[in-house]
This record gives structure tokens, C-alpha cells and sequence, in this order.
């Protein structure tokens, strides 16, 4: 049978335009550290590379190809025992963006236009020995307004980082408050801990001003790259999910786009079963409107986790069948502290930085994930506060004996959960006895929200503003309170109380309270 002549010429012109959306490229081991494939330099196979949405892995001959279109960000996802090149920010360079017209005009500026595809996208690798131990800092919402801001950030939280021994850092967005052109120095100053950070979008890192949410984080990207890519470490896989999706009117939603259902499904397909899945996203997941989605991809998967910010609280959720998760186990979803606590308000200390307690009566600071093979144990870092203090005790300084048994104790254990058994013991006796697991609104934290509303009816904002910063929250639902009553039998004096909380991890932590009964 004779094909007519139109017909094989409109294959041909079919296949010459698909050639022409497709990106191509090469990983290999940069030898010399030069970002240049070299002659003498190996290529490298079975290497993820995506387009954000496809993955697919490098052949013998170290090659990848991936549809293109006009706006697109190309990445390799560094595997375990390699390294990709970082900036003098110690910003992983994973990537290739593809903007041929660069981004549209913002009020802060996005990426310039990049020209045309290049004829081959390459991704250097160098070797890096990893350990399946290691650990991680995880910071939540920095949320610097300004470089006063970033200052506190600096002396508050990255100062006490110093010579940690994590060998990897990841912000969970919300990096400035609604001015991106403040990514230059929040970069700087994180930098100086001296591990690789990555960096997750969030609702405050977006460009005002922008009139589609697909441009929402053009500036994001000059800085950072795709704001969705993945990275794995020893017997762990990050993948970084935006996860915040504005409207017309700059209102955000939480939500997974296709495009990122996609690519979390195509990337697992060749990630083995025995490795620890990790999402790292801004908002919480349990908030996101199709979270289902996500959840059918990582349901059938033994080991996984995931982690936020935004709420300004800390927080361990097991997600269910009532959240939508129908896993063998329930899958446990971590809100982290945030850096700014709420909003870096409240009133300043000597050192002039406010206490910026969170909206759930805990301290600002941030978290330490300690990684041994497919497991973990996630430990609170209190900012610039001893690392063994990890609650609050609420009770009274001098008690009735006749009211003994009916003075309730309280006790914020700032990352405790549902699964923490918490305990208190009077004058260092044997018996310990258990408290009740009792979320309620913290009485710290309400205490400070009444104090600072009864400061406005007092004097002027402009005041107010210069004593407490900006304007605090209102106190939020801490899932992290235990309550119990005090003995019946204790006698005139001066006592102690002793509380214990035992994690899920095992981890073992105390506080202590003194306290008189007349």
C-alpha cells in the first residue's frame, strides 16, 4: 500500500516539532569540580532527572531526554553518595530553569530570560561518603520582615547552629514575609552554618503582584530553583512539594496541582520500598483539599513521613481513614516550630529580641531529625534556650492545703503528641503517676494575649508596636497539654514536682516546679 505523500511529510513535520520540545542532557562525575562535562570525566546511569512532572533515569551512556515547554525547570535528583554543586549560600544547585522570555514584569524581579534551549542540559555529580545515620536541621517559617528581622533570625537561631553536626538543612517556607528581595540575606546569613540548605515555598515567598498563580514564585526561583524537586540522603528521600496556590485576589489555598501528583507518583516508581519517603511542604498536608491524592501515591509504602510549617504552632498528627488515609498504619504528618514563633512579637529581651512565643504556649526555635536507615526521632531545639528544656508547668506558687485536691497542674510539653506518656512525681518520690492527655488553649500564651490587648487600650499602636513588635496571634489549640491534681496528703511547706515525659521516640525529658502549701 503507497502512503500518500501529505500524510509521511506530516509525520515528519510531527516528529521535527516533537524533537524540538524535548530537552536533553548528561549527568556525570565532575571530577574537577568544574561544572563542565570533560572528556576525561564518566557519565552516569540510572540517575533521576525530571521536568517536574515526568522522571526519567539516565542510560548506560549517562543520557536523559524530557518534554519541554516554555517555562520549565529541568533538575537531577541527587542520589545517595553524591553531591551536587552548591553557591557560596550554600544553595544545591540541581538545576536548569528554562524561561527563553524570562519572567513577566514584577515588582520584585523574577529570572532574566535564559535564551534559547540549550542543545544539551548537563548535571555534574561528585562522589560524598553518607552515612545511614545522620541528621537534619529543620527550620519553619524564618519569616523575616526586613534586615531587623533577619538579624533576629541570625543571633536568635543560626548562631547556636554553629558546628552542628547535621549535615543537611531544610527551611519549610514562609523564608521572608511577603519581600522576596529579602532571600539575598536570609540566604547569607543561614550560609554560615556551613551544610547544604534547601529551601520549600511558602504563602509569604510569593510575588505580589503577580496576576497568575503560575508566577507566583518567580523570584523563589531565581534564588532557589523548581519550587518542586526531590533529593535523596543515605536511606532517605526528600521530596519538597509548593503546596500553597493563590487566586486573583492574592488568597491562597493549600493543594497538590497534577502536575505534582504526577511527579511524586513517577518518581516513586523507582524509589525501592525499604527507603524512607520524606515530603517537606509549607502547609500542613491535613489542610490540603485533595490531600487524598497524595495519599493513595504513598498509602501502599511502609515507611513515610511528612513536614510543614505555617501554623505557628508544633504539632504530631496521625493521619486515618478520617483524613483520608487508608495505609496499614496511620501515616504520621509533623507541624514543626517556627523560627519566628508568632510573627517575632512580644517583648524584647537585654539582647533586644522579642520572646516570639507560638500561637501554642511553646518557644520559638526549630527541630533536629535524626535519620538510622529507613527510621527517625525528631527532637525540639529551643532558640538559644538549654537543649533539655522541653516544658512548661503550670501551678500555682502557694496553694491551700484544703484546696489540694482541687488545684489542677498543667504541662506543655512542647513536641509531645498523643502517643508521649507523661508523668509527675512529688519531693523526688518512687511513685510516678500519669497525667491526663488534656489539649486546651495554653495559659501562658493567653496570659501574653491579654496582657497585650489590655497594652492597646492603654496607649497608642505606634507605641504598642515599638514594645511587642507586631500584633500577636491569637492563642491557637495546643494538642502538646497534660493535666493532673496535686496529692491530698501533702503537708505545710515548700514541695517539688517533678514531671517526666517519655516521647514516641523514647526520648526522655523532665522539668521541675517548686511550690509551697500553707
Amino acid at each position: 500500500m503507497k502512503i500518500p505523500l501529505t500524510i509521511v511529510l506530516f509525520c515528519v513535520f510531527q516528529n521535527l516539532a516533537h524533537a524540538q520540545n524535548l530537552a536533553s542532557g548528561i549527568v556525570f562525575q565532575d571530577t574537577n569540580n568544574n561544572g563542565l562535562f570533560d572528556k576525561t570525566e564518566v557519565s552516569l546511569s540510572g540517575i533521576c532527572v525530571s521536568n517536574g512532572v515526568e522522571v526519567v533515569r539516565t542510560g548506560k551512556d549517562g543520557k536523559w531526554s524530557l518534554p519541554c515547554g516554555d517555562d520549565t525547570g529541568f533538575f537531577v535528583i541527587k542520589p545517595a553518595g553524591y553531591m551536587t554543586p552548591v553557591t557560596t549560600d550554600m544553595i544545591p544547585q540541581h538545576y536548569y530553569m528554562h524561561k527563553p522570555g524570562g519572567s513577566p514584569s514584577l515588582p520584585v524581579a523574577g529570572m532574566a530570560p535564559t535564551g534559547p534551549l540549550p542543545k544539551s542540559i548537563n548535571f555534574g555529580l561528585r562522589p560524598q561518603k553518607e552515612q545511614k545515620n545522620f541528621k537534619a536541621l529543620i527550620f519553619g517559617d524564618t519569616q523575616a520582615r526586613g534586615l531587623t528581622e533577619v538579624n533576629y533570625v541570625t543571633h536568635d537561631v543560626v548562631e547556636e547552629c554553629l558546628g552542628t553536626d547535621a549535615v543537611l538543612g531544610i527551611s519549610l517556607g514562609d523564608i521572608v514575609a511577603d519581600d522576596p528581595n529579602l532571600f539575598k540575606e536570609i540566604n547569607e546569613s543561614i550560609s554560615q552554618i556551613g551544610i547544604p540548605w534547601y529551601n520549600v515555598f511558602g504563602n509569604h515567598d510569593f510575588n505580589r503582584g503577580a496576576k497568575d498563580d503560575h508566577f507566583s514564585d518567580e523570584t523563589y526561583e531565581r534564588f532557589y530553583g523548581p519550587s518542586t524537586y526531590a533529593f535523596e540522603y543515605g536511606q532517605v528521600v526528600f521530596i519538597s512539594l509548593k503546596n500553597v496556590y493563590f487566586d486573583s485576589e492574592g488568597k491562597y489555598k493549600s493543594h497538590f496541582t497534577d502536575q505534582q501528583l504526577s511527579f511524586v507518583k513517577s518518581y516513586l516508581s523507582h524509589v525501592p520500598e525499604n527507603k524512607l519517603v520524606v515530603l517537606v511542604m509549607h502547609a500542613p498536608i491535613i489542610s490540603c483539599d485533595n490531600r487524598k491524592g497524595m495519599f493513595d501515591i504513598l498509602k501502599d509504602r511502609p515507611h513515610t513521613l511528612s513536614v510543614a510549617g505555617h501554623t505557628h504552632t508544633m504539632a504530631h498528627v496521625f493521619a486515618d481513614e478520617k483524613m483520608g488515609w487508608f495505609g496499614k498504619n496511620p501515616h504520621h504528618h509533623f507541624i514543626n516550630a517556627t523560627v519566628c514563633g508568632s510573627w517575632w512579637c512580644g517583648i524584647k529581651d537585654e539582647t533586644g529580641i522579642p520572646h516570639a512565643t507560638m500561637n501554642d504556649g511553646g518557644p520559638n526555635g526549630y527541630s533536629e531529625i535524626a535519620f538510622d536507615g529507613n527510621s527517625y526521632s525528631i527532637k525540639f531545639k529551643a532558640a538559644r534556650r538549654p537543649a533539655d528544656y522541653q516544658m512548661n508547668i503550670y501551678l500555682a506558687d502557694d496553694i491551700q492545703q484544703a484546696a489540694l485536691d482541687t488545684t489542677s497542674l498543667l504541662v506543655n510539653v512542647f513536641a509531645g503528641s498523643s502517643r508521649s506518656k507523661i508523668e509527675m512525681s512529688i519531693d523526688n518520690g518512687p511513685q510516678w503517676t500519669t497525667l491526663e492527655y488534656n489539649p486546651m488553649r495554653d495559659p501562658g500564651i493567653a496570659a501574653m494575649q491579654v496582657y497585650n490587648r489590655f497594652l492597646g487600650s492603654t496607649i497608642n499602636d505606634t507605641t504598642l508596636n515599638t514594645i511587642f513588635g507586631w500584633e500577636m496571634d491569637k492563642p491557637a489549640l495546643s494538642r502538646h497539654i497534660w493535666k493532673g491534681r496535686l496529692p491530698k496528703g501533702l503537708k505545710p511547706g515548700t514541695h517539688r514536682v517533678t514531671v517526666r515525659s517519655i516521647d514516641m521516640f523514647g526520648q526522655v525529658s523532665t522539668g521541675q516546679r517548686i511550690f509551697r502549701v500553707r
